[in-house]
């Protein structure tokens, strides 16, 4: 396994994103490992071997359960 440190930050960097949120194809990495500019990154971006991760979303199931309850009078400390 080769470090992909530099190739992950610059990624980020350049897709406007955290290292967490960077994926890097791990049948590629000797191909990625050779990027070390941010012009070879773009390429790299542009051929799908680096892919920004989706944001995860933040469920309001809990909330809305919570509501239900205030409504039958719960949760209202007295």
């Amino acid at each position: 396994m080769v470090a992909l440190k530099l190739q992950k930050r610059l990624a980020g960097s350049v897709l406007k994103v955290g290292k967490k949120k960077v994926w890097l194809d791990p049948n590629e990495s000797n191909e990625i490992s050779m990027a070390n500019s941010r012009q070879n990154i773009r390429k790299l971006i542009k051929d799908g071997f680096i892919i920004k991760k989706p944001s995860n979303i933040h469920s309001r199931s809990r909330a809305r359960r919570m509501k239900e309850a205030k409504r039958k009078g719960r949760h209202s400390g007295y």
